[in-house]
């Protein structure tokens, strides 16, 4: 196995060479091939929206498909994008010279306020045709508002923050009363909570943002020409209706903290990114004089939110003073500015420019541009124009990015359902960290890759990282599909020799002792996974191979357990006189094919457990097969060995109640050898029934006459009933034995008289003693004085038997008075009977006119008939055709002949003329032949009514329908 391992190494050499020759000719390595089927459509997309207005676009939002623009001087034009084709148009009725200044939507496009440039502010619910002016924000030049995202619903904005030219923060909330209808003030209140400075003094609050964190924390956001200011305070639970005072008055004393940018362009722009609705927002950029801060934004810091941050400095062909920018969007991967001539979009994680798109100067110059959140669209207008942006696949390039600046978790995210980009980032990965040698990450990683396999198994054996090696190759074998039968096989080979080889190693140095048995529980691991049991059985013999080479038998007992090749593992046992432990093994996993196997080393050495063990099989064992290994442990075991044999046999056949006779046959051997009072204790709970005896009678009775079990040998005598023998082999034991035997043949007087003069003539001839010879006498009926007197010697005195002799004749003259009782009794019975019969013939019976046959129903005369006694009357063919059926079959055939023989009788014979005489002896003798046959069909027919005889009793359990007419009679009844 070694040097086939050792020549798949080289294999890897020269297919390593031919994947370099690839490379050199521009095959990829990778499995997957780079190729676009259709061009990609770019991530922003432009449409001009098909819109003609009537006047100049001053000023344009957007919120949750809410579109509002102000139009010329005095006109809003309203739009829902679910419904385009149904705009709503304001009048502001406005007859100064006021025009619209900024305009500012909250996020559920409901709550609209219009900055007029005199200072004045409008308010215009969604829900409502009029707008109203707000008179507590009279003479400040609205620049923001801070929408609240939190409170705010269609009818109640809930306190806002609102931004001043002048630099002033100011509180705010507006309501809308029922019925659509305005009260007195829509305007709550309108209180200043702090003011915005720069060095020069105060500056235009440019921007504002609430959000709030965790456990009541909010953070407030706001902007000037140069600086950004954050809030950051605690309302508590149950008060943020009350507003945001409280934490402006923290930053009372002091200023809060806030970042500084020298330059500026004259104001600042700051945008977010919310990945979900409802959601807060997960990143920032804000556009000011020195170029555009951006990045994350961390709710868990204490004091600032803004974490990542990165200044992307103006390019060159933005020059602040000639085409500065004048708005920014941000997305999930960038912020796009929107100069006067065109878009920039700068990609956030290398902060490249990846899209710029020029318009016409027909169009005009580009006003604003601004983010519907809700739907991730972004609307740019001029005054002549409105476009729309749609953001597609904004992450289809990400993953490259990350890749390339080392991220490639992240990399892997953004590619995940692209599976020829997860190969690129995952051969980067891997090859990152093999540089930075970090080999086993490096293999986790080369593992999930298409790349060659030669070449990365080359790459680890090169730099000598066998644990490296291993881990690739455990990974690469995971991801084998079930079809990949030949490298999975490959795979599994070589990694256990990897195994094999490592263990070997750390088992040598007590240092790496914890490594060691690390190492050990992956190598087992790797064994008994469900993934590898099927190759690994199937190439079990090889791995066998590899474990013996290296010596391990740790091992290869575990692997065996694993591939449930039980029979190694108990044989290893075994071998190494661990017979307690095959024991256990054989109990555990309860195989009978190993028990039968491994019983007769087993039973040599530990006889009780293995009985035991036997014993806790029960009925799965057949105790057949464990008869040779008990019969060769006892015939070289001590009787008390012989025990155990004999403690399974009784319990196979007293608890199992086996009925082998194989079983019982050598539970009666050990008997016989060892347990004499067993024996005939044993054969007398068999039973005396040969059909329920399960032992073999001629193999008992040879063992038992070998042994000399003489009181054995006389039961298995009654039992084949042979009672000669039986009482012939019980006289040379015991006379009691013998008469036992003699009274059994109950049915057989002639034979049981036979045994009990053998007993007799035992008793005389033998033992010579009378009085025990009359006891016999006394104890048989069937024996008379008679019978004895012959084994008698001619010497003996008649007094020893006088007393016999009169009982005899005693009995005798009994016996003929009792005969003389019997012949008058029989001569009386018969005179009765004569007087009956002379009786019966003079009776007779009456017979009507009108009386009907009891079968038929038909008139009783017309035919010749029969009278019962019991009153019932039959014609002749009624009575045959209903007793015909329920005769014997012999009965019938001789009913049969004899009709046929009256039929013969009644035709006159066609012969030539006789003379008279002759033909009138012939007549004679037909008529008394014709009558004897019409009285022998009258005894068969008429021997008993039909209905009252026991013909009817015969037939109770016959069927009333004749079961082979059945259907036929059914199919009448439908």
């Amino acid at each position: 196995m070694a040097s086939i391992l050792d020549e798949y190494e080289d294999s890897l050499h020269r297919s390593a060479a031919v994947q370099q020759s690839r490379a050199a000719v521009g095959i990829p390595h990778s499995g997957y091939v780079n190729a676009r089927l259709e061009k990609e459509t770019p991530i922003f997309n432009k449409q001009r929206i098909d819109f003609a207005p009537p006047e100049k676009i001053n000023s344009l939002v957007v919120s949750s498909n809410q579109l509002c623009m102000s139009l010329g001087k005095d006109t809003l034009l309203r739009i829902d994008l679910g419904k385009p084709d149904e705009p709503n148009q304001v009048e502001l009725g406005r007859k100064d010279e006021a025009r619209v200044y900024k305009m500012f939507l909250d996020h559920t496009g409901s709550h609209l306020l219009i900055a007029l440039n005199t200072g004045e502010c409008l308010y215009l619910n969604r829900s409502v045709q009029k707008a109203r002016t707000l008179s507590r924000w009279k003479g400040h030049l609205i620049e923001s508002v801070g929408w609240n995202k939190f409170l705010g619903t269609e009818t109640n904005t809930g306190p806002i923050l609102v931004g001043t030219a002048q630099g002033q923060i100011y509180e705010a909330e507006i309501s809308v009363s029922e019925g659509s209808l305005f009260s007195t003030n829509p305007d709550q209140y309108f209180r200043q909570v702090y003011t915005l400075e720069e060095e020069s003094g105060p500056a235009p609050v440019c921007c504002l943002e609430i959000e709030r964190g965790v456990e009541g924390k909010f953070f407030i956001i706001a902007t000037t020409r140069k600086r950004l200011f954050q809030f950051v305070g605690k309302v508590p639970e149950g008060t943020e209706q009350q507003g945001f005072s409280s934490i402006f008055a923290l930053h009372a004393d002091h200023l809060p903290s806030f970042r500084e940018f020298p330059a500026s362009f004259g104001f600042s722009e700051i945008a977010f990114y919310t990945p979900k609705l409802r959601s807060n927002p997960r990143s920032f950029a804000w556009m000011m004089g020195n170029g555009v801060l951006y990045g994350n934004l961390d709710y868990s810091r204490p004091d600032s939110i803004l974490s990542d941050e990165r200044v992307w400095v103006y390019p060159s062909d933005i020059d602040i003073t000639v085409n500065k920018p004048i708005s920014i969007v941000l997305t999930q991967f960038h912020f796009l500015l929107l100069l006067p001539d065109r878009v920039k979009a700068v990609c956030t994680l290398n902060e490249q420019v990846v899209f710029q798109d020029l318009f016409l100067e027909k169009f005009g110059t580009l006003t604003r541009m601004i983010k519907d959140p809700t739907v991730q669209q972004i609307w740019i207008h001029t005054e002549k124009v409105v476009f729309r942006y749609h953001v597609q696949r904004e992450s289809r390039d990400v993953w490259k990015m990350y890749m390339n600046m080392n991220k490639f978790d992240l990399a892997k995210e953004y590619c995940k359902d692209r599976p020829e980009c997860l190969d690129i980032v995952l051969a980067k990965e891997a090859e990152h960290c093999f540089q930075n040698k970090r080999y086993l990450d490096s293999a986790k990683c080369y593992a999930l890759t298409q790349n060659y396999f030669e070449e990365i198994a080359l790459k680890f054996i090169e730099a000598k990282q066998e644990e490296a090696l291993m881990e690739f190759l455990i990974k690469k074998l995971s991801s084998l599909k079930p079809s990949e039968k030949t490298q999975t096989t490959l795979l599994t080979t070589w990694l256990t020799e990897l195994y094999l080889n490592w263990l070997g190693i750390l088992e040598g140095d007590p240092s790496q002792r914890n490594l060691y048995l690390d190492t050990r529980e992956k190598f087992r691991t790797f064994l008994s996974s469900p993934k590898n049991k099927d190759c690994l059985f199937n190439n079990r013999a090889s791995i066998y191979e590899l474990l013996a080479s290296h010596g391990d038998t740790e091992h290869m007992v575990y692997f065996a357990v694993i591939m449930q090749d039980y029979e190694r593992v108990v044989a290893h046992h075994c071998q190494h006189d661990e017979y307690d432990e095959a024991l256990n093994v054989l109990s555990r996993h309860r195989d009978e094919k190993l028990f039968y196997k491994f019983s007769p080393v087993l039973i040599q050495h530990i006889p009780k457990k293995v009985v035991d063990a036997w014993i806790s099989m029960g009925s799965r064992l057949d105790a057949r097969n464990l008869i040779p290994a008990l019969v060769n442990y006892s015939q070289s075991a001590s009787t008390q060995q012989i025990n155990e044999a004999i403690r399974y046999m009784e319990f196979c056949v007293y608890q199992l109640e086996e009925t082998q006779q194989a079983i019982h046959n050598y539970l009666l051997s050990l008997y016989a050898l060892c347990r004499p009072d067993s024996l005939l204790s044993y054969l007398e709970q068999a039973g005396t029934n040969p059909n329920r005896i399960h032992y073999d009678l001629k193999y008992a009775l040879r063992l038992c006459a070998e042994h000399g079990h003489h009181h054995a040998c006389v039961h298995i005598y009654k039992v084949m009933e042979l009672y000669e023998e039986a009482v012939d082999l019980a006289l040379q034991v015991d006379v009691d034995l013998a008469k036992s035997c003699a009274d059994l043949p109950e049915d057989d007087e002639e034979l049981r008289k036979k045994l009990w003069l053998k007993i007799a003539r035992h008793v005389v001839q033998e033992e010579k003693d009378v009085k025990k010879a009359m006891a016999c006498l006394s104890s048989c009926a069937l024996l008379k004085i008679e019978d004895v007197l012959p084994f008698f010697p001619d010497f003996v005195t008649i007094d020893h038997f006088k007393e016999a002799i009169c009982n005899s004749l005693e009995d005798y003259n009994k016996h003929i008075e009792e005969l003389k009782r019997e012949m008058e009794e029989a001569t009386q019975s018969a005179k009765r009977i004569r007087e009956d019969i002379q009786e019966m013939r003079n009776k007779y019976g009456s017979v009507e006119p009108q009386e009907k046959c009891a079968a038929c129903d038909f008139p009783l005369l017309n035919r010749p008939f029969y009278l019962f006694l019991c009153g019932h009357m039959f014609h002749y063919d009624c009575l045959l055709q209903a007793v015909f059926p329920n005769l014997p079959a012999y009965k019938q055939a001789k009913l049969e002949d004899l009709q046929k023989k009256l039929a013969a009788t009644s035709q006159p014979s066609k012969g030539h003329h006789r003379p008279k005489d002759a033909d009138t002896a012939s007549l004679g003798k037909g008529q008394q032949s014709r009558e004897q046959i019409k009285a022998d069909i009258d005894d068969t027919v008429a021997a008993e009514c039909v209905y009252c005889g026991e013909l009817m009793i015969r037939s109770i359990d016959k069927p009333f329908i004749d079961p082979q007419k059945y259907e036929e009679e059914m199919q009448s009844w439908l």
